[in-house]
């Protein structure tokens, strides 16, 4: 599956252009993203997309210079399950 990066958002595309998979990570304030929608369609579900849609997030968010937040369920799930990849990206 191929992923398409924009501004504060990666998504994938089925080949009829129907929407397959996104996160959206907004900046709230200065220097901050807020992960804060992640939608992986019921077809693909636990083959590790929504793991890879958040780690595409935070390396455009570590690309872009700004520390990383999460209001999206999966994604606050997520940090708390790899607090250590966190801590090499971004620091303490």
């Amino acid at each position: 599956m191929i992923l398409h990066y924009e501004k504060e958002r990666v998504y994938a595309k089925d080949e009829n252009g129907m929407l397959l998979a996104e996160i959206t990570f907004p900046e709230t304030a200065d220097g901050w993203a807020d992960i804060d929608h992640t939608f992986v369609d019921p077809s693909l579900r636990g083959q590790g997309l929504a793991d890879k849609l958040v780690r595409a997030a935070l390396q455009q968010i570590a690309e872009a210079g700004k520390r990383p937040v999460a209001t999206c369920p999966y994604a606050v799930n997520w940090f708390e399950q790899h607090p250590e990849e966190l801590k090499d990206l971004f620091g303490p």
